[in-house]
Protein backbone atom coordinates (compact mmCIF):
# COMPACT_ATOMS: atom_id res chain seq x y z
CA UNK A 1 0.00 0.00 0.00
CA UNK A 2 1.28 3.47 -0.88
CA UNK A 3 1.97 5.57 2.20
CA UNK A 4 -0.10 8.82 2.23
CA UNK A 5 1.92 12.03 2.10
CA UNK A 6 1.18 15.74 2.53
CA UNK A 7 -1.61 14.93 4.99
CA UNK A 8 -1.73 18.45 6.46
CA UNK A 9 -1.83 19.97 2.97
CA UNK A 10 -4.63 17.63 1.94
CA UNK A 11 -6.52 18.56 5.10
CA UNK A 12 -6.14 22.27 4.28
CA UNK A 13 -7.27 21.67 0.69
CA UNK A 14 -10.33 19.65 1.68
CA UNK A 15 -11.44 22.20 4.29
CA UNK A 16 -10.90 25.20 1.99
CA UNK A 17 -12.99 23.62 -0.78
CA UNK A 18 -15.71 22.34 1.56
CA UNK A 19 -16.05 25.72 3.30
CA UNK A 20 -15.45 27.78 0.16
CA UNK A 21 -13.08 30.04 2.04
CA UNK A 22 -9.41 30.09 2.99
CA UNK A 23 -10.24 32.29 5.98
CA UNK A 24 -12.94 29.92 7.22
CA UNK A 25 -10.74 26.86 6.79
CA UNK A 26 -7.86 28.60 8.58
CA UNK A 27 -10.14 29.49 11.49
CA UNK A 28 -11.27 25.85 11.73
CA UNK A 29 -7.62 24.77 12.01
CA UNK A 30 -6.67 27.72 14.28
CA UNK A 31 -3.96 28.89 11.89
CA UNK A 32 -3.67 32.03 9.76
CA UNK A 33 -5.05 32.14 6.19
CA UNK A 34 -1.47 32.69 5.00
CA UNK A 35 -0.32 29.48 6.73
CA UNK A 36 -3.23 27.56 5.22
CA UNK A 37 -2.42 28.94 1.78
CA UNK A 38 1.20 27.84 2.19
CA UNK A 39 0.08 24.28 2.92
CA UNK A 40 -1.98 24.18 -0.26
CA UNK A 41 0.82 25.84 -2.25
CA UNK A 42 3.28 23.18 -1.06
CA UNK A 43 0.98 20.49 -2.45
CA UNK A 44 0.54 22.40 -5.73
CA UNK A 45 4.32 22.68 -6.09
CA UNK A 46 4.68 18.95 -5.43
CA UNK A 47 2.00 17.97 -7.97
CA UNK A 48 2.87 20.61 -10.55
CA UNK A 49 -0.60 22.09 -11.06
CA UNK A 50 -3.11 24.37 -9.31
CA UNK A 51 -5.66 22.81 -6.97
CA UNK A 52 -8.01 25.70 -6.23
CA UNK A 53 -9.29 28.82 -7.94
CA UNK A 54 -10.52 31.97 -6.21
CA UNK A 55 -13.47 34.02 -7.41
CA UNK A 56 -16.46 36.02 -6.24
CA UNK A 57 -18.20 32.81 -5.20
CA UNK A 58 -15.23 31.79 -3.04
CA UNK A 59 -12.72 28.96 -3.27
CA UNK A 60 -13.50 26.33 -5.89
CA UNK A 61 -11.66 23.13 -6.95
CA UNK A 62 -9.86 23.10 -10.28
CA UNK A 63 -10.74 20.52 -12.90
CA UNK A 64 -7.75 18.41 -11.83
CA UNK A 65 -9.09 18.09 -8.28
CA UNK A 66 -12.77 17.42 -9.03
CA UNK A 67 -12.43 13.66 -9.79
CA UNK A 68 -10.71 13.13 -6.42
CA UNK A 69 -12.85 15.49 -4.33
CA UNK A 70 -15.51 13.01 -3.19
CA UNK A 71 -12.81 10.53 -2.18
CA UNK A 72 -10.86 13.27 -0.35
CA UNK A 73 -13.92 14.33 1.66
CA UNK A 74 -14.81 10.72 2.47
CA UNK A 75 -11.23 9.98 3.53
CA UNK A 76 -11.12 12.76 6.10
CA UNK A 77 -14.57 11.82 7.36
CA UNK A 78 -13.30 8.28 7.94
CA UNK A 79 -10.12 9.57 9.61
CA UNK A 80 -12.24 11.57 12.05
CA UNK A 81 -14.21 8.41 12.85
CA UNK A 82 -11.01 6.43 13.42
CA UNK A 83 -9.68 9.19 15.67
CA UNK A 84 -12.76 9.03 17.87
CA UNK A 85 -12.68 5.21 18.03
CA UNK A 86 -8.99 5.00 18.90
CA UNK A 87 -8.91 7.98 21.26
CA UNK A 88 -7.93 5.73 24.18
CA UNK A 89 -4.50 5.27 22.59
CA UNK A 90 -3.58 8.91 23.35
CA UNK A 91 -3.49 8.55 27.13
CA UNK A 92 -0.69 11.09 27.57
CA UNK A 93 -1.21 13.25 24.47
CA UNK A 94 -3.03 16.58 24.69
CA UNK A 95 -4.19 18.31 21.52
CA UNK A 96 -5.11 21.98 21.79
CA UNK A 97 -6.54 24.44 19.29
CA UNK A 98 -6.28 27.98 20.56
CA UNK A 99 -6.38 31.67 19.72
CA UNK A 100 -3.02 32.24 18.01
CA UNK A 101 -1.82 35.11 20.23
CA UNK A 102 -2.85 33.33 23.41
CA UNK A 103 -1.13 30.11 22.35
CA UNK A 104 2.16 31.77 21.43
CA UNK A 105 2.39 34.65 23.89
CA UNK A 106 0.58 33.34 26.98
CA UNK A 107 0.58 29.53 26.90
CA UNK A 108 3.93 28.71 25.29
CA UNK A 109 6.17 30.43 27.89
CA UNK A 110 4.29 28.71 30.74
CA UNK A 111 4.00 25.33 29.07
CA UNK A 112 7.73 24.65 29.20
CA UNK A 113 7.69 24.48 33.01
CA UNK A 114 4.63 22.21 32.92
CA UNK A 115 6.34 19.84 30.47
CA UNK A 116 9.43 19.66 32.65
CA UNK A 117 7.27 18.71 35.64
CA UNK A 118 5.22 16.27 33.53
CA UNK A 119 7.68 14.78 31.01
CA UNK A 120 5.33 11.96 30.00
CA UNK A 121 2.67 14.35 28.70
CA UNK A 122 3.09 15.35 25.06
CA UNK A 123 1.43 18.36 23.45
CA UNK A 124 0.23 19.43 20.04
CA UNK A 125 -0.88 23.09 19.99
CA UNK A 126 -2.41 24.37 16.75
CA UNK A 127 -0.72 21.58 14.81
CA UNK A 128 2.75 22.08 16.30
CA UNK A 129 4.41 20.40 19.26
CA UNK A 130 5.76 17.14 20.65
CA UNK A 131 3.30 14.93 18.78
CA UNK A 132 1.98 15.09 15.21
CA UNK A 133 -1.21 16.91 14.36
CA UNK A 134 -4.18 14.62 14.01
CA UNK A 135 -7.59 14.77 12.42
CA UNK A 136 -10.63 15.18 14.63
CA UNK A 137 -11.71 17.24 17.61
CA UNK A 138 -9.08 18.69 19.91
CA UNK A 139 -9.08 17.86 23.62
CA UNK A 140 -9.19 21.57 24.45
CA UNK A 141 -10.28 24.64 22.48
CA UNK A 142 -9.34 28.11 23.71
CA UNK A 143 -11.18 31.12 22.32
CA UNK A 144 -11.38 34.85 22.85
CA UNK A 145 -14.16 37.27 22.06
CA UNK A 146 -16.88 34.69 21.40
CA UNK A 147 -18.58 32.28 23.77
CA UNK A 148 -17.52 28.66 23.29
CA UNK A 149 -20.34 26.13 23.24
CA UNK A 150 -20.50 22.45 24.09
CA UNK A 151 -18.43 20.37 26.46
CA UNK A 152 -17.07 21.78 29.71
CA UNK A 153 -16.31 25.49 29.31
CA UNK A 154 -14.07 27.27 31.82
CA UNK A 155 -13.44 31.00 32.02
CA UNK A 156 -9.68 31.56 32.01
CA UNK A 157 -8.69 35.22 32.33
CA UNK A 158 -9.93 38.56 31.06
CA UNK A 159 -7.37 40.78 29.35
CA UNK A 160 -6.73 44.48 29.82
CA UNK A 161 -6.19 46.54 26.65
CA UNK A 162 -3.80 49.50 26.58
CA UNK A 163 -1.13 51.06 24.31
CA UNK A 164 2.38 49.62 24.24
CA UNK A 165 5.48 50.91 22.50
CA UNK A 166 9.19 50.36 22.13
CA UNK A 167 11.49 52.25 24.49
CA UNK A 168 12.59 54.44 21.55
CA UNK A 169 9.08 55.45 20.56
CA UNK A 170 8.03 56.01 24.17
CA UNK A 171 10.99 58.38 24.59
CA UNK A 172 9.86 60.37 21.53
CA UNK A 173 6.68 61.36 23.37
CA UNK A 174 8.58 63.30 26.03
CA UNK A 175 7.90 67.01 25.87
CA UNK A 176 5.00 66.74 23.41
CA UNK A 177 1.63 68.34 24.26
CA UNK A 178 -0.43 65.74 26.11
CA UNK A 179 -3.57 66.33 24.03
CA UNK A 180 -1.66 65.66 20.77
CA UNK A 181 1.10 63.33 21.96
CA UNK A 182 0.38 60.67 19.32
CA UNK A 183 -0.49 63.07 16.50
CA UNK A 184 1.26 61.81 13.35
CA UNK A 185 2.75 58.71 14.95
CA UNK A 186 2.14 55.41 13.11
CA UNK A 187 -0.60 53.23 14.60
CA UNK A 188 -0.84 49.43 14.49
CA UNK A 189 -4.41 48.07 14.48
CA UNK A 190 -5.14 44.48 15.65
CA UNK A 191 -8.15 42.84 13.98
CA UNK A 192 -8.24 40.06 16.59
CA UNK A 193 -9.65 42.69 18.97
CA UNK A 194 -11.64 45.10 16.83
CA UNK A 195 -12.95 42.99 13.94
CA UNK A 196 -13.30 39.64 15.69
CA UNK A 197 -14.39 40.49 19.24
CA UNK A 198 -15.65 44.08 19.04
CA UNK A 199 -13.21 45.38 21.62
CA UNK A 200 -11.78 48.87 21.85
CA UNK A 201 -9.56 49.96 18.95
CA UNK A 202 -7.51 53.09 18.45
CA UNK A 203 -10.47 55.35 17.45
CA UNK A 204 -12.38 54.45 20.62
CA UNK A 205 -9.26 54.78 22.76
CA UNK A 206 -8.51 58.28 21.43
CA UNK A 207 -12.10 59.39 21.94
CA UNK A 208 -11.92 58.25 25.57
CA UNK A 209 -8.38 59.32 26.53
CA UNK A 210 -7.34 61.93 23.95
CA UNK A 211 -3.70 62.30 22.77
CA UNK A 212 -4.66 62.57 19.07
CA UNK A 213 -7.23 64.50 17.02
CA UNK A 214 -6.80 63.35 13.39
CA UNK A 215 -6.27 60.10 11.51
CA UNK A 216 -7.67 57.94 14.28
CA UNK A 217 -8.21 54.97 11.94
CA UNK A 218 -5.03 55.35 9.89
CA UNK A 219 -2.20 52.90 10.15
CA UNK A 220 -1.27 49.32 9.40
CA UNK A 221 -3.68 46.47 10.17
CA UNK A 222 -2.57 43.12 11.57
CA UNK A 223 -4.68 40.08 12.29
CA UNK A 224 -2.71 39.07 15.39
CA UNK A 225 -0.68 40.77 18.13
CA UNK A 226 2.10 38.29 17.38
CA UNK A 227 2.53 39.80 13.92
CA UNK A 228 2.45 43.40 15.11
CA UNK A 229 4.98 42.89 17.91
CA UNK A 230 7.86 42.76 15.45
CA UNK A 231 6.83 46.16 14.12
CA UNK A 232 6.63 47.55 17.67
CA UNK A 233 10.09 46.23 18.51
CA UNK A 234 11.41 47.82 15.29
CA UNK A 235 10.06 51.25 16.38
CA UNK A 236 7.49 51.13 13.55
CA UNK A 237 4.45 52.11 15.57
CA UNK A 238 2.28 52.01 18.68
CA UNK A 239 0.08 48.99 19.37
CA UNK A 240 -3.11 48.67 21.42
CA UNK A 241 -3.22 45.14 22.86
CA UNK A 242 -3.88 42.93 25.87
CA UNK A 243 -1.45 43.35 28.75
CA UNK A 244 -1.47 39.63 29.59
CA UNK A 245 0.10 38.85 26.21
CA UNK A 246 3.01 41.28 26.58
CA UNK A 247 3.32 41.21 30.36
CA UNK A 248 6.75 39.57 30.34
CA UNK A 249 8.23 42.14 27.96
CA UNK A 250 6.70 45.02 29.91
CA UNK A 251 8.16 43.59 33.13
CA UNK A 252 11.60 43.37 31.47
CA UNK A 253 11.31 46.91 30.14
CA UNK A 254 11.71 45.91 26.48
CA UNK A 255 8.18 47.22 25.87
CA UNK A 256 6.63 50.17 27.68
CA UNK A 257 3.10 51.39 28.46
CA UNK A 258 3.72 55.07 27.61
CA UNK A 259 0.41 56.42 28.97
CA UNK A 260 0.30 54.40 32.16
CA UNK A 261 -1.89 51.55 33.31
CA UNK A 262 -4.96 53.66 34.00
CA UNK A 263 -5.49 54.61 30.35
CA UNK A 264 -6.85 51.25 29.27
CA UNK A 265 -9.94 49.07 29.57
CA UNK A 266 -10.92 45.48 30.19
CA UNK A 267 -11.71 43.28 27.19
CA UNK A 268 -15.40 42.61 26.65
CA UNK A 269 -15.03 38.85 26.95
CA UNK A 270 -12.44 36.63 28.67
CA UNK A 271 -10.36 33.86 27.19
CA UNK A 272 -12.30 30.63 27.61
CA UNK A 273 -11.37 26.95 27.36
CA UNK A 274 -13.69 24.17 26.21
CA UNK A 275 -12.65 20.67 27.23
CA UNK A 276 -14.13 17.58 25.61
CA UNK A 277 -16.02 15.62 28.25
CA UNK A 278 -14.66 12.32 26.95
CA UNK A 279 -11.08 13.61 27.08
CA UNK A 280 -11.43 14.77 30.68
CA UNK A 281 -11.78 11.14 31.73
CA UNK A 282 -8.04 10.87 31.10
CA UNK A 283 -6.00 11.84 34.14
CA UNK A 284 -3.37 13.66 32.06
CA UNK A 285 -5.94 16.10 30.66
CA UNK A 286 -7.70 16.55 34.01
CA UNK A 287 -4.33 17.44 35.54
CA UNK A 288 -3.57 19.90 32.71
CA UNK A 289 -6.98 21.53 33.17
CA UNK A 290 -6.30 22.12 36.88
CA UNK A 291 -2.90 23.62 36.06
CA UNK A 292 -4.37 25.84 33.33
CA UNK A 293 -7.06 27.24 35.62
CA UNK A 294 -4.47 27.93 38.33
CA UNK A 295 -2.24 29.81 35.86
CA UNK A 296 -5.23 31.77 34.56
CA UNK A 297 -6.24 32.81 38.08
CA UNK A 298 -2.66 33.91 38.72
CA UNK A 299 -2.82 36.08 35.58
CA UNK A 300 -6.08 37.64 36.76
CA UNK A 301 -4.47 38.40 40.12
CA UNK A 302 -1.37 39.99 38.59
CA UNK A 303 -3.43 42.15 36.22
CA UNK A 304 -5.72 43.27 39.05
CA UNK A 305 -2.77 44.21 41.28
CA UNK A 306 -1.03 46.02 38.43
CA UNK A 307 -4.08 48.03 37.41
CA UNK A 308 -5.15 48.89 40.97
CA UNK A 309 -1.68 49.81 42.22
Amino acid sequence: MTQPTHLRSLQALELAIRMGSLKGAAAALSITPAALGQRIKALEDYLGYELISRGRSGVRPTSEVKPALAHLTAAFRELETVTRLLDFQRVDEIHITAHTDWAQLWLAPRLEAYKQANPNTLFCVNGVGDVPARIGDADCDVGFGVALKGGDVDVLHRDYLLPVASTENAARLEGLPNDRALEGFPLLHIDAYTAQSGDMGWPEWFRQFGHRRTGLSRGVRYQWVLQAMEAVRADAGFMLCGLSLVQAEVARGSLLTPFGIKEGCWAKRPFEARFRSASLKRSALAHFRDWLLTEARATDDVLARTINS
